[in-house]
């Protein structure tokens, strides 16, 4: 199904029966995914009573990319909107890797009375294998970023341009990550800006009992992310089972049950 949203063309699915009561799911996937991804989760949720909704974010699966570079806020009105077109007025929120840093801030808006909040209750939130801790740049990393950036410098003439066309792309294609290098260059300058942010302030602001779900050997949102923010989220519980960054694909079943047992308290 399509929407319109933020003049763009919205892709998203309802998985279950339409209802106006607390079984709704809002499901926020992760940075170059789409929801075809978490196809075998959101039908086991809608299989034990839910009614799931979620949707390809902008950029990402069969949605629109943005005209320009979004931030997490950018995303984050779109979600609402979203929620409000569809007259969603309670509903259990879940996010994994990226679709967290939209949750920080839906519920952070809430909280501080922010004019663009959304109006609908969040009962409960899932937070899985998710991003909004900042990391710590090592040595190496600020030195290949200082690189980088003076390479840019050096190489914006377009005397240098022309003695050595592909330099630049060379070292970005070396030093940037997959996420980077396979995105367009909007996608690239909305990536930077989201990983620049640090959502431990609006982390902390979130009430709702929450689910830390987290693969034991995620190598991306580390276990260590899970940690802090459970010291954040006052009334927040790790589950940890094998698997990476990915813990729904590595461990769908541990998963799936933690999930469902959670809801069902």
């Amino acid at each position: 199904m399509n929407i319109c949203l933020r003049n763009l063309n919205i892709n998203y699915s309802i998985i279950g029966e339409e209802t106006k009561s607390s079984s709704n799911v809002i499901f926020l996937h992760g940075w170059g995914a789409d929801i075809t991804m978490y196809t075998g989760l959101l039908h086991h949720l809608s299989q034990n009573g839910h009614c799931v909704y979620a949707l390809d974010l902008p950029g990402m699966g069969k949605s629109e990319e943005p005209p320009k570079p979004w931030c997490v806020d950018d995303y984050t009105d779109l979600v609402t909107d979203f929620i409000q077109a569809k007259s969603i007025q309670t509903a259990v929120l879940i996010g994994h890797s990226f679709g967290g840093r939209i949750i920080a801030k839906l519920i952070d808006r809430q909280q501080t009375n922010h004019p663009s909040a959304c109006p609908c209750v969040f009962t409960k939130i899932i937070l899985m294998d998710a991003a909004g801790i900042k990391p710590k740049k090592t040595w190496k990393a600020k030195y290949r970023i200082a690189i980088y950036k003076i390479a840019k410098w050096i190489f914006k003439s377009k005397c240098m341009q022309f003695l050595y066309p592909d330099y630049l792309e060379h070292m970005r294609k070396r030093n940037g990550s997959a996420d980077y290098n396979q995105a367009s260059d909007v996608m690239r300058g909305t990536l930077v800006r989201v990983v620049n942010e640090d959502l431990s302030k609006e982390l902390s602001h979130i009430p709702q009992e929450t689910l830390l779900l987290w693969g034991e050997n995620d190598q991306t949102t580390p276990v260590s992310d899970a940690k802090r923010m459970n010291q954040l989220i006052q009334n927040s519980d790790i589950c940890l089972v094998p698997g990476g960054h990915f813990s729904y694909i590595d461990s769908p079943g541990m998963v799936y049950g933690a999930m469902v047992s959670f809801l069902l308290e």
